[in-house]
């Protein structure tokens, strides 16, 4: 019984470990100095959204949802969601519509995840950047943009690095992501170059 208690809490622990990389990955500065992210809570929710997704995506790896890694990644989310609680807390939403706004970005999520899921398992970049235009960058027109390839091509980077790391160590919540600035769009070609779109 004290053994599983303790297993249990190292888990979590390792969990929120893991989700501490996630967010000071989604938060450098870089992503909102030159991709034109928004520095606000929809922006770095997106960023967030974005990371998270591809890390839980590779805990449940080939094994799926009921493997070890599959069942760290619902404690990496468990971990999400209580965070997304306890932000809006500190912004002063109140308890009674907290809950709601919960659910809704946590549906957000979900469908932004499908998204990148759809345009990963299709090796897409085309689909990626709409898919990036759509969700990060605010308008599906931006898809063609300098900014919207930039964005994917660092997001199959990202998915690359993952594959590449051992799900065990992920479950010791360390995760390495290739450096953010290895995928800076052109300074006179970002977001609102729209391109031929």
């Amino acid at each position: 019984m004290i053994l599983s208690l303790f297993r249990s809490r190292s888990t979590r622990l390792a969990a929120r470990d893991l989700y501490s990389e996630i967010i000071a990955q989604a938060r450098q500065p870089l992503f909102y100095e030159y991709f034109g992210v928004p520095d606000s809570v929809e922006g770095r929710f997106d960023l967030l959204a974005l990371h998270s997704f591809l890390v839980m995506a590779r805990l449940k790896g080939a094994g799926g949802s009921d493997s070890p890694g599959g069942h760290f990644a619902n404690k990496v989310f468990s971990t999400m969601v209580e965070d997304l609680d306890s932000n809006l807390r500190e912004l002063g939403v109140g308890d009674l519509t907290v809950g709601k706004k919960v659910r809704g970005l946590t549906e957000a999520f979900l469908g932004r995840a499908a998204s990148y899921d759809e345009a990963l398992k299709a090796s897409d970049g085309e689909l990626m950047a709409r898919a990036v235009a759509r969700n990060i960058l605010g308008d599906e027109q931006y898809a063609k943009s300098q900014t919207a390839q930039s964005l994917a091509a660092y997001i199959f980077a990202v998915d690359q690095k993952l594959a590449g790391q051992k799900i065990e160590r992920l479950m010791q919540g360390v995760v390495v992501f290739p450096p953010v600035a290895d995928f800076l769009p052109n300074a006179d070609n970002g977001m609102h170059d729209k391109g031929d779109g």
